[in-house]
């Protein structure tokens, strides 16, 4: 049986530029006709992979429960090792040893080609497969002289995994299992080199766009220069930062048994992982621009919807034609109650077996959209009942 969690959440954000584009511009979509605001999928991965981070010093998680995106992860295995071996030949001894699984040290960088998402167990496993296989990790020469005293070509990817002794080799590879990291198992991870070991995530999360149609706005600013004389006029800096107000449909989808299965099946991280997932897609904000707006909203309309052998069902063509508030109405919740109605539509067109649980704070008409909750930590207590169930 395949069982898919689905949020769906509505944020109306105070002026702010939450997820810039290149030009610092806030970034946004075409949609249904007209502009809408936008904040990238990537922008809520990383700020809810920082709620979890929150969560290890709170003590829900162990640090090795999680991963880190890096490029550093020479430097890693060097940490991990130190006390035990000199940290300049750790680093080269890392270098050396992922070389063997085709990954390699960018040029003129003590670093990896790409980032590298990495669970810290798997640090710890390389840190220890290198300790263990010391002496037999020796640094191939990358180009040698020939009788005619030309370079020989420097070995390639392929050549270098080739002469790498098997027995390293071999548990190198087997190191990389995503390491029963949960942010690994959600969000996934791909290994451009080691391809058979990408990890595919449990987890898909789409671009947050607005309900309705958005206009960029400036806000001209100056600065003075607190030590310039008394009698000189006029401003020491001056700029634009754009910006707009935005309410934004979020939505996201995790696959509950492939999430339990990029964890090694272990049923109680998975939900440890899910309660946690969800309560940071509420309540993490994107941080672009905060110090100059502070625009903290938390959401007005959430629904958590369990579903069972069925096709997940984003809701955003319930905003394909913009929504207008009159004077004196709530964006919010004309926006809650567009999302109600569509779902309502499709329900009835392509049933499907589930419950959904409802946080309606904005006082939205809803019907019969899901059970009412009084708080974020009722809805989490009834989708984990939901799941298990």
């Amino acid at each position: 049986m395949k069982t898919l969690i689905e949020i769906h959440v509505l944020q109306n954000f105070a002026p702010s530029n939450l997820n810039r584009d290149d030009t610092g511009a806030p970034k946004d979509a075409f949609f249904g006709g007209t502009r809408r605001g936008r904040v990238s999928s990537q922008c809520d991965k990383r700020a809810v992979r920082q709620y979890f981070s929150e969560k290890v010093r709170e003590g829900v998680f162990n640090a090795d429960e999680l991963a880190v995106r890096t490029k550093r992860v020479y430097q890693a295995v060097a940490d991990a090792l130190a006390g035990k071996r000199d940290a300049t030949e750790a680093r080269a001894k890392a270098e050396t040893a992922l070389s063997y699984v085709k990954i390699t040290k960018a040029k003129d960088a003590d670093k990896t080609q790409y980032l590298l998402f990495l669970g810290r167990r798997e640090i710890a496993a390389l840190a220890e497969a290198i300790d263990q296989h010391w002496d037999v990790i020796v640094e191939a020469e990358a180009a040698a002289t020939d009788d005619g005293g030309a370079k020989k070509k420097a070995k390639s990817k392929k050549d270098t995994a080739g002469s790498a002794p098997k027995e390293v080799k071999d548990q190198i590879e087997t190191i990389f299992n995503g390491g029963k990291a949960v942010d690994v198992a959600l969000f996934g991870r791909m290994l451009a080199d080691m391809p058979e070991k990408n990890q595919y995530a449990a987890c898909q999360v789409a671009h947050a766009i607005s309900t309705h149609a958005v206009e960029r706005e400036f806000d001209f600013y100056t600065a003075v220069d607190d030590l310039k004389p008394e009698d000189t006029a006029g401003a020491d800096m001056m700029g634009t930062i754009e910006f707009n107000s935005a309410c934004y449909y979020r939505y996201a989808v995790v696959d509950w048994e492939k999430l339990a299965e990029n964890l090694h099946g272990d049923a109680d991280l998975a939900a440890k992982g899910l309660k946690t997932f969800l309560e940071g897609f509420m309540l993490a904000e994107p941080t672009g621009k905060q110090n100059n707006f502070a625009a903290h909203n938390p959401p007005e309309f959430v629904a958590v919807s369990v579903y069972h052998d069925a096709a997940p069902r984003n809701l955003a063509n319930a905003f394909e034609t913009a929504i207008r508030a009159k004077t004196g109405e709530s964006l919010t919740r004309k926006s809650a109650e567009a999302l109600a109605a569509k779902a309502s539509v499709l329900d009835q067109a392509y049933p499907r077996k589930g419950k959904t649980f409802v946080l309606n704070v904005a006082r939205a008409d809803i019907g019969s959209m899901g059970e009412a909750k009084t708080s974020l930590d009722a809805v989490l207590e009834a989708v984990l009942t939901a799941v298990k169930g």
